[in-house]
């Protein structure tokens, strides 16, 4: 019996961990795509929604059809933004077509023509003018009305956007889903009494008190560690770089219970670990082959410091000129090429460079940043985090060896 009420709890405390996972990184959960695990956050929804509100602020919204955890990042990052994407107006038509569908019910049809009427109004009124004449702007609704198709909440019936971009004739019929209302988190305050962008990072409103301020620390401390890939003790505020250090162990313990992560601490700073070679979350190395160079790109760099005047910081980070980015690519290049893609094989030097290095900054293992000598130009600073790997290919051409 011993044995099977334990064999229960370690069953609900993997499920706890799915649906935390679940919730962390999908923009919500629904009933009727995934039942199972709708029913699942549901059956243990008041530990989730403590834990996230004591550690992070996030709260957690339950409804008869769907759950949600409205997530906010500390620090916003250029990798947090829809992929499809390429211009500011794509994110104000994202919005607009979101001011549009929450006047609408489930059963509610209507037509592309219909939005991007009603949209031209509504910012025309707010001093913004829109040429849908002009093919730039089309395609930008287009990605706009993509991305909300993909995240559920417009319903496609009939018809193509992208004949539409094409003509500016062509017509597309659409319903409404009710998950619509919930894409934008909920905000504490009124929009207009926010004054400073950095003011919309808040959750909830802070008592001015000792206990209001460490919760405070302790949530923004949470939502770094969360929804950033890696952060060094240099990227911390002074006081969260405090409380990393004096409760680290009672963050570690928290990230194990509610994730299953597995958390270090070395010289540079606190990392964590997802156990698992796969997961809900986006992990690194990632299956692109520019983390296979980047872990290439880390071994010949420990290889080669005794080489160069290179040297690395108390803060564990070295850095690199362009040059030196180049060079080391360079020799890579020469010693695994036949093993690369054809597309990195055909690369110059710089756009290999370019490309690898903004692999890194995403995954927070370095970034350019301008040197403080004179005429020193930029530096790419590699992050102390990338020295925890190694690689190189296994002498039988199948299998690479990390460490």
């Amino acid at each position: 019996m011993r044995a099977s009420k334990r064999a229960d709890a370690e069953q609900w405390n993997e499920r706890r961990r799915v649906c935390a996972h679940a919730l962390l990184n999908r923009p919500w959960i629904t009933k009727n795509g995934d039942p199972e695990l709708f029913y699942w956050i549901k059956d243990q929804y008041t530990e989730l929604r403590d834990w996230f509100s004591e550690y992070t602020g996030f709260p957690l919204h339950l409804t008869r059809t769907m759950a949600k955890l409205d997530k906010a990042p500390l620090v916003a990052q250029p990798w947090m933004g829809f992929e499809a994407f390429r211009e500011v107006r794509d994110y104000t038509f994202f919005t607009y077509a979101l001011w549009f569908l929450e006047g609408k019910t489930e059963l509610d049809q209507f037509v592309l023509t219909d939005i991007v009427e009603q949209v031209s109004e509504q910012m025309a009124s707010a001093g913004m003018t829109v040429d849908w004449e002009n093919y730039q702007h089309r395609l930008s609704m287009v990605r706009a009305l993509k991305q909300l198709r993909k995240l559920g909440v417009l319903v496609h019936i009939d018809g193509d956007e992208t004949d539409w971009a094409h003509s500016g004739q062509q017509n597309v019929l659409y319903e409404c889903d009710p998950t619509a209302r919930y894409v934008l988190r909920h905000f504490p305050r009124a929009m207009g009494q926010y004054e400073e962008l950095d003011e919309y990072q808040e959750l909830i409103v802070y008592p001015d008190t000792a206990e209001g301020e460490l919760r405070k620390r302790r949530h923004r401390v949470f939502r770094r560690l969360l929804l950033e890939p890696a952060v060094s003790d240099r990227d911390w505020h002074p006081d969260d770089l405090y409380y990393v250090i004096t409760q680290r162990r009672a963050i570690m313990d928290n990230l194990q219970f509610m994730f299953g992560l597995e958390g270090s601490r070395y010289r540079e700073g606190l990392f964590f670990f997802h156990p698992e070679l796969s997961g809900e979350c986006d992990l690194f190395p990632t299956a692109a082959a520019l983390s296979d160079l980047a872990l290439l790109f880390a071994g010949q760099l420990r290889r080669r410091l005794g080489e160069r005047d290179w040297y690395v910081t108390d803060q564990g980070t070295i850095e690199l000129t362009r040059t030196d980015v180049e060079s080391i690519i360079y020799l890579l290049k020469n010693q695994y090429g036949d093993y690369w893609s054809k597309e990195h094989r055909t690369l110059g030097l710089g756009e290999l460079a370019e490309a690898l290095t903004v692999h890194m900054a995403d995954w927070g293992l370095g970034a350019w940043t301008r040197s403080s000598e004179a005429g020193g130009g930029e530096r790419f600073v590699v992050s102390a985090v990338l020295s925890r790997w190694n690689a190189d290919y296994s002498l039988d051409d199948e299998e690479t060896e990390t460490g």
